[in-house]
């Protein structure tokens, strides 16, 4: 009997997405720390998995194993510096239509916020990254930012988005400002904190778009 095909999803691995193969699969979770992956049976399922998160989908098919959800406590949100902003993005497919998002940390007033017909979160979290360190660069202020995303994290420390993105006329615009933050980030110094939300003892980043 041939062995059924399986589909693998990288929600955080060197380039996240949606592999058809599990060799491509170890290709972004190879060498990466923490990596979260999983398969799935269809090409539609794991679409569907890769717009929602690792920890909705690892506990599924182990019967009456339910993950419990995380306690948030108010003890554990003192360790937030509240005079901060934070940042997310939101994507509808992989690629697919793209928003990110900067937001006062403590009152989730928005600060800026931007759309694109065509992008990745990933993307969308790594322009968001360097937006906040574009505004605060200008207005002379060191605020801490926010994000949930390791790998924005690492494509703003490299300077370089890591993303397979093809280059359509479609895209044309987000790469445009792809290049642009890397060139701001490349020509640019920060003093700004760049610090990773931890949603599993915070809850949910105050500058998400709530779509899980």
């Amino acid at each position: 009997m041939a062995k059924k095909k399986k589909y693998y999803v990288v929600w955080e691995g060197n380039n996240p997405g949606v592999y058809d193969s599990w060799t491509d699969c170890q290709l972004q979770i190879k060498g990466y720390p923490g990596a979260k992956y999983k398969a799935f049976p269809s090409r539609e399922e794991a679409v569907e998995a890769f717009r929602g998160s690792f920890d909705e989908h690892i506990s599924k098919g182990v019967p009456g194993k339910a993950k419990p959800r995380p306690v948030i406590t108010e003890e554990a949100r003192k360790e937030i510096v509240w005079d901060s902003i934070s940042v997310d993005a939101a994507c509808a497919g992989n690629p697919g239509v793209m928003e990110y998002q900067g937001v006062d940390t403590r009152t989730k007033a928005q600060l800026f916020h931007k759309k694109f017909s065509l992008g990745t979160n990933n993307i969308g979290e790594f322009l968001a990254i360097v937006h906040a360190l574009a505004l605060f660069k200008q207005q002379g202020k060191s605020t801490p930012v926010y994000t949930d995303s390791r790998t924005a994290m690492s494509w703003v420390r490299k300077k370089k988005a890591n993303t397979q993105l093809k280059r359509t006329a479609q895209t044309k615009l987000i790469w445009e400002l792809i290049a642009r933050a890397e060139a701001w980030l490349k020509n640019n110094s920060w003093d700004n904190p760049i610090l990773k939300w931890d949603t599993e003892r915070w809850g949910e980043i105050p500058a998400d778009f709530g779509r899980k």
